[in-house]
């Protein structure tokens, strides 16, 4: 009998689907992972502590094919994982409807300052104008990540009239290549990262590329924290070298309480909430691993495999 894994979290969605030939062991803990894990031919461990996440994966020596809800790789062995021939399925796409509607609430918070809108309305004050002026119709932004997330917020941002550039390894209509973009960061009014996190994109916003951008200009994103040269941020929101940043993600997570982050008014930070502002991540991601399980049992293909050379 084929062996798996599985996290105790998505028992009530699969168990009833599950195949009679499959021998589950489920855990609760990072423990009975541990235990288990060794055993399994198949596993999903995802675990907010991204340390234990990756122990637990490093002790399943057996794998063949692992899943995750998760989008990223972090917190995955990912040498370890090539050298077994373990195949990978993540959640890309599993969240990224919610996600693309976090960029448009944090680009509409921003142009239209509806952040100093509510203080007043906690206030009770009756403001007599509006403290943004700013309109998404025919702003410019650049767009760094063409993913399923990138593709769901290009489409969004269409029906608001924003002129949306991409950034792509492949040319075409309304596109930069990854040698281009940073000589063009002075067009635009937004720029939105939805790039995977790997070594390649590690630190690509850094000191520099916050000078080129206008200072009317915004930051938004919804990647890894990672991606930004975070002490450069700060010193840029302060001197208002740009004028906001929507910041979905940080370094480190959860934020310290102490951070100059939290006390920079052009600075908005949502906390990691914008996959988890919608009900249907667990139901989606059980689905398409009862879709994939019947895939792997027929020898098939499963969907979407992770490229661990290149960590997306």
């Amino acid at each position: 009998m084929t062996i798996a894994a599985l996290s105790s979290l998505i028992r009530p969605l699969v168990e009833p689907h599950l195949p009679a030939d499959l021998d589950v062991h489920w855990f609760t803990t990072k423990e009975e992972a541990l235990q288990v894990g060794p055993l399994a031919e198949i596993g999903w461990f995802d675990m907010y502590d991204k340390q234990e996440m990756f122990q637990t994966i490093q002790a399943a020596t057996d794998l063949k094919w692992l899943n995750s809800i998760y989008a990223g790789v972090d917190g995955m062995p990912l040498e370890q994982l090539i050298k077994q021939g373990t195949v990978v399925t993540n959640g890309t796409g599993i969240n990224a409807i919610t996600i693309a509607e976090y960029v448009i609430m944090g680009m509409l918070n921003i142009a239209k300052g509806y952040a100093q809108v509510m203080e007043a309305a906690q206030r009770r004050e009756w403001l007599q104008d509006s403290p943004g002026k700013m309109e998404l119709y025919e702003s410019k932004a650049l767009l760094l990540g063409y993913g399923a997330i990138g593709k769901l917020i290009e489409e969004r941002l269409s029906g608001f009239g924003v002129d949306v550039t991409k950034v792509r390894r492949s040319a075409g209509p309304n596109t930069l290549g990854p040698d281009q973009w940073r000589d063009k960061l002075g067009e635009f009014d937004w720029v939105i990262l939805a790039v995977p996190a790997t070594t390649e994109t590690d630190g690509m916003i850094g000191a520099d590329e916050l000078a080129a951008m206008k200072p009317s200009a915004s930051l938004i994103n919804i990647a890894r924290g990672t991606v930004v040269d975070q002490d450069a941020l700060v010193d840029a929101l302060k001197v208002k070298a740009i004028h906001a940043a929507w910041l979905d993600v940080t370094t480190p997570e959860p934020l310290p309480p102490e951070h100059d982050l939290w006390n920079l008014d052009n600075a908005h930070i949502s906390m990691h909430l914008s996959g988890r502002a919608q009900e249907k991540m667990f139901i989606r991601s059980a689905e398409r691993f009862l879709k994939n399980l019947e895939r792997y049992q027929k020898g098939e293909a499963l969907e979407p495999q992770v490229n661990l050379e290149l960590g997306y």
